[in-house]
């Protein structure tokens, strides 16, 4: 038999007392924390008065003056002790010898505790200490010569409680609250009986398992994308709206029928069960946006979506990021290759040859920057010395031609470029499939605009390709591609460009065209702030 858990009421009343138990707890700790400085504080002001008291005597001024043995003074002391209920009096000369001690045998010994330093410098000191008897708290005392203060020290008196005194005082004050402790709990629990009948009326006497259905739905909600949301129940009505959604729907918000908020998505998901769907590409008040769905049980869904263009966006970070880590890696491989060259013609005692390959290295490297010396787009230029690395590890002839150039005021288009232009040498380099072949990019521009040409002798795209290449995920590289090409495709066409491929003899030809940027205005979307 299924065992019955307690109703709301019933567990939050336990949680109440749970949590009103461990405050109580901590109560007592700091309590008692606080009990034990004052009862040592106060035991310690006993011992330092008894200490004086016992400093003053005669017998100990004359005792600790001439610094030897006497019964008598044990005898006084230890009669003394008991009248002050302190667990030990101890006395000793200028040197710390004990003279006096509760226990006959360990008199003239050194006395214990290493705290002795201040009295016998003629201060009054409370310490807490271990000596021959114990842990203790111990008032002590100089002893002057002649019994006149400011004098000679000549000993020192030490008065001591043990700990389990400051223990026996402690436990005494927390019996004494012991009554308040237990009304405080019992007030705490008819407190929490109260709050939990409260609290149950105030959610209209929902139980936890009615609750978790709601929160079911808020968490598919929250399962969406963080961009415009919307919750829709199985009538098509909207019953939820992010303030994104009602942003991106023209200040329309829920509650409202889908078909008036958004014609498309109804017309979409009306007449069957909604499926769980990822990036599904329709249009809102005439702009792309990208959707997800994720179905709600009982029926209903929750679409999440956001603009196109800030997804492409995105993606185009992304394709950056993969772009420089690949490109900082073949870096590394290949200045590694070179050192490893150096290293292995320099232990083999051939310098003259490193030289030559040192030299052929700085030779080619200064070629390739004389090259790009007329591309005035720094990016760009950072971006081509990494792919020239990137081709030497794959074993492709990579080639910037000639005569390229371009003005510092294509700056502005810099984000594009790059993108662009990452994009098309890869999959140039990606043609190649692995095999050796040449990628030749060049980079011009006229009173019309700039280009790009980017050719690789790979064997060309696919006649099933060609039509259709620029499209989202269209790719003959498996699922989850194709998206670089389109994402380029579209922002170049943003700029007022072109972007198309063809084949030139043996070569497969991508040519990227931009027209001359406005001065007036910025025309990069990399360049518009929010």
């Amino acid at each position: 038999m299924t065992r019955r858990r307690p109703n709301l009421q019933g567990r939050l009343v336990r949680l109440h007392l749970i949590v009103l138990c461990a405050m109580t707890a901590l109560l007592v700790g700091v309590q008692t924390a606080q009990l034990y400085g004052e009862a040592r504080e106060r035991l310690g002001e006993r011992a330092l008065t008894a200490s004086r008291i016992v400093a003053k005597l005669p017998v100990v001024v004359q005792g600790t003056t001439r610094g030897t043995q006497n019964a008598g003074l044990n005898a006084q002391v230890n009669l003394l002790r008991e009248e002050a209920g302190a667990d030990f009096i101890v006395v000793g000369n200028a040197r710390g010898i004990r003279l006096a001690h509760p226990v006959p045998e360990r008199l003239g010994k050194p006395m214990e505790g290493g705290d002795n330093e201040q009295p016998l410098a003629g201060q009054e000191v409370v310490s807490v200490a271990r000596g021959s008897l114990g842990l203790s708290v111990r008032g002590k005392v100089p002893v002057w010569a002649g019994g006149v203060p400011g004098t000679r020290v000549v000993g020192v008196v030490s008065t001591g409680y043990l700990m389990p005194q400051v223990w026996h005082l402690v436990g005494s004050a927390l019996i004494s609250l012991l009554p308040w402790f237990v009304l405080a709990l019992g007030l705490g629990t008819v407190g929490a009986v109260w709050a939990a009948r409260r609290l149950r009326a105030e959610i209209l006497n929902l139980e936890p398992e009615q609750i978790a259905a709601l929160a079911r739905q808020q968490r598919a909600v929250l399962a969406a994308l963080r961009e415009g949301v919307l919750a829709v129940d199985a009538g098509g009505l909207v019953t939820l709206s992010s303030d994104r959604a009602v942003t991106l729907l023209g200040g329309q918000s829920a509650p409202a029928p889908l078909a008036t908020l958004w014609p498309e998505l109804a017309l979409l998901t009306g007449g069957h069960p909604v499926a769980r769907a990822q990036n599904l590409e329709i249009t809102l008040r005439g702009q792309p946006v990208l959707v997800n769905l994720e179905p709600l049980e009982g029926g209903g869904f929750v679409a999440g979506f956001r603009d196109r263009a800030e997804a492409l966006a995105l993606a185009e970070e992304l394709t950056h990021a993969r772009g420089f880590v690949d490109v900082l890696r073949a870096q590394t491989h290949e200045y590694q290759n070179r050192l490893h060259v150096l290293s292995g013609l320099l232990q083999l005692d051939r310098s003259e040859e490193a030289l030559r390959v040192l030299n052929a290295e700085i030779h080619a490297d200064a070629q390739f920057r004389q090259l790009l010396r007329d591309v005035q787009v720094p990016r760009l230029v950072a971006l081509l010395a990494g792919k020239r690395e990137r081709a030497q590890e794959l074993g492709i002839d990579f080639q910037i031609t000639e005569g390229s150039h371009l003005g510092p005021h294509w700056e502005r288009h810099a984000d594009t470029l790059v993108s662009a232009v990452g994009n098309l040498t890869e999959n140039a380099f990606e043609a190649l499939a692995g095999q050796p072949g040449l990628v030749t990019v060049t980079v011009g521009e006229d009173p019309d605009g700039m280009q790009v040409e980017v050719e690789d002798s790979g064997p060309g795209i696919a006649e099933t390709l060609r039509d259709t290449l620029f499209n989202r995920g269209a790719s003959s590289k498996g699922e989850g591609r194709g998206y670089g090409l389109h994402g380029v495709h579209a922002r170049v066409q943003g700029l007022g460009g072109t972007l198309r491929h063809t084949r030139r003899g043996p070569l497969t030809v991508f040519q990227l065209s931009l027209p001359q940027p406005l001065p007036h205005r910025p025309t990069d979307p990399s360049e518009v702030t929010a």
